[in-house]
């Protein structure tokens, strides 16, 4: 199993209530994409699953286990388990892009190991491997702080996919990239995790990515889940819906795919077809 939430609800500190009975499932090796407006509850979703928050309410279960039933050990080897991609990467700017790379595998390693790493790269042909899918090898070492926030995001889906965790969250993953890039950079994505049969689940401000490469769309507004459907049965009609607050336009990563208009759905309710967008 990837995950399991029951009736979660998330209060935070200030007393906003995040998320609100949530129930979802994801078997081991599925690929979940999550859309919704600002606010709806997206980011505190992934954080919930990552462990870095806890539910107010409800049953969680992250790869068969309940995070907060476990000891410290546990918990901090469920963590190295899990790999999150942040929509602004933390990594220390005077950091050698190798070295943000090899922290990828610190909760693996021996602790001889780790701290090695810190001195002296201990697998530099690995961390090259993993950039050369995003196109960055030859900024091996090069420090982070020189490189475009789209490099930055690149190397941290590339640090992700170093790490080989069996459950991958990403949150806004491409929101820095250009269009041709952010389509790549996710399907290297949607193709390690595929490969190595980890569950990935991605909160996604682009519409028609989401659609393309995810098989399952969940839809979330105001921390509560609107719909929860496989791709093929999302239609025009519910993303405007779901979009009600922000406006007519959906939020697309290019503005040249034919999105049909909320008449036409209504007229004739239908699969969305933006551009060659299917769930594969």
């Amino acid at each position: 199993m990837g995950f399991e939430l029951e009736g979660v609800g998330l209060t935070h500190g200030n007393g906003f209530r995040a998320l609100q009975r949530i129930s979802l499932r994801a078997a081991r090796g599925e690929r979940v994409a999550v859309i919704g407006p600002s606010g709806a509850g997206k980011t505190s979703l992934i954080r919930l699953l990552g462990t870095a928050l806890r539910p107010s309410e409800g049953r969680l279960e992250v790869l068969g286990a309940n995070p907060w039933r476990l000891s410290a050990g546990a918990l901090r080897r469920l963590r190295a388990r899990i790999g999150t991609i942040h929509q602004s990467p933390p990594i220390p700017p005077r950091l050698r892009v190798v070295t943000a790379i090899h922290a990828g595998r610190l909760g693996r390693w021996p602790a001889w190991k780790s701290l090695l790493s810190l001195l002296y790269p201990v697998d530099i042909a690995g961390a090259q491997a993993a950039l050369a899918r995003f196109d960055l090898a030859d900024r091996l070492f090069e420090r982070c702080d020189r490189l475009s926030g789209g490099q930055l995001q690149r190397v941290g889906i590339a640090r992700v996919l170093y790490q080989q965790p069996d459950l991958i969250l990403a949150d806004e993953p491409v929101s820095a990239l250009d269009p041709a890039l952010a389509d790549a950079a996710l399907g290297e994505l949607v193709a390690a995790s595929g490969h190595s049969g980890a569950s990935l689940f991605a909160s996604l401000h682009a519409v028609d990515l989401a659609l393309k490469w995810f098989p399952r769309i969940i839809g979330l507004r105001g921390g509560e889940v609107v719909f929860d459907l496989p791709t093929a049965r999302v239609t025009d009609s519910m993303l405007h819906e779901l979009y009600a607050t922000e406006g007519e336009l959906l939020p697309l990563q290019t503005r040249d795919a034919p999105v049909r208009t909320a008449a036409d759905a209504d007229a004739q309710p239908a699969p969305v077809r933006l551009d060659h967008c299917r769930g594969r």
